[in-house]
């Protein structure tokens, strides 16, 4: 069935296109008995307004660029990222903007994918994620001019707005608990140190073991798969007795998983000998056994958060950096009091 135009809806109301222009965009001189005849003549037709003429209309191309600098492979076990792509889906389906995204190897192709959508006039804005401590893509973005928002703690070498939680708050959180139950040798597997958020968490971490004047806390740095996560833990738990972890925090859940496999390989029992907390949380926390101990939060409102945001920045009203909540630790079978 062939789309109805304002010329069909002009044509059943018996006035000119132009006045049901004026009347659908609720602009110029029409009087109101005109424009709700006109306006319900078009709702009994079906009409809808074109977004790709809406786009014209306002120089908008109603997309926002998402552009992940991750491997593919990774991304199809990672649940953060679909949680935080289906919070940004949610939030945009909304106001009928679409989501452009792209998986890149690395941040140089990440910079190019959106320099070419923005001089194509293909997005009004881009999602920032994985935000290093020095960033190319930040200062770029601002000599282009293109509408960001950053996902991660403000940066104080740029003025683009960021949506972010306190991750040193849930690391120190995770930490105090493991002490009080006694843990003394307490391990943390990590991401990919050149992320801002890895920084912040292990120097939090250093510091609560600091605090706490713990003999054992080393941190291994890995890339958040399943492999990393088996390795890392092999090699923590490959060592004397008197050097052995008691407690491991890994980055994400996926990476604890495999922790909990390797461990049960290495005859090591959860959580009898071994405590185990995920720095992510989901379904897949609560199917395994025993259950993980995990630092759980909303992502999906984090990623609307982060559409709401770049929405409001693309409009003119942009609020700002916005702090999203503070990730709690989530008690399951997986930790329990020192041997």
């Amino acid at each position: 069935m062939k789309r109805p135009t304002i010329s069909d809806i002009a044509e059943r109301a018996g006035v000119s296109t132009g006045l049901v222009s004026y009347a659908l965009n609720g602009s110029g001189r029409v009087a109101e008995s005109t424009r709700a005849k006109i306006l319900a003549v078009a709702d009994e037709m079906g009409w809808r307004p074109s977004a790709a003429a809406r786009g014209l209309a306002v120089a908008k191309a109603q997309a926002i660029g998402l552009v992940l600098a991750r491997s593919a492979s990774t991304l199809g076990v990672e649940p953060f990222f679909m949680k935080f792509i289906a919070g940004l889906e949610g939030e945009l389906s909304t106001r009928r903007v679409a989501l452009l995204l792209q998986v890149v190897e690395d941040h140089e192709a990440a910079l190019e994918a959106v320099r070419a959508w923005w001089a194509e006039q293909r997005i009004d804005g881009v999602i920032v994620t994985d935000l290093w401590t020095t960033d190319a893509r930040v200062s770029a973005l601002e000599t282009l001019r293109v509408p960001a928002v950053l996902v991660g703690p403000p940066r104080p070498d740029s003025g683009l707005p960021a949506v972010w939680s306190d991750d040193a708050a849930a690391i120190t959180e995770t930490i105090e608990y493991l002490v009080g139950l006694g843990h003394r040798r307490i391990a943390r597997v990590a991401g990919h140190s050149v992320f801002e958020h890895t920084r912040v968490r292990t120097a939090a971490f250093q510091a609560a073991a600091r605090r706490h004047g713990l003999p054992y806390a080393p941190v291994l740095d890995t890339d958040y798969t399943v492999e990393a996560g088996a390795k890392a833990t092999e090699e923590l738990l490959s060592v004397s007795q008197a050097l052995r972890p008691t407690a491991i925090v890994y980055d994400n859940d996926v990476m604890a998983l495999s922790g909990i496999a390797t461990a049960r390989r290495l005859e090591v029992p959860v959580p009898q000998q071994l405590s185990i907390v995920a720095g992510d949380d989901s379904q897949l926390c609560e199917m395994v056994f025993p259950p993980l101990t995990a630092l759980s939060r909303d992502i999906q409102d984090y990623g609307a958060a982060s559409a709401r945001t770049l929405l409001a920045l693309i409009e003119g009203t942009g609020p700002g950096s916005v702090q999203s909540a503070t990730a709690h630790l989530v008690v399951r079978g997986s930790t329990a009091a020192a041997a």
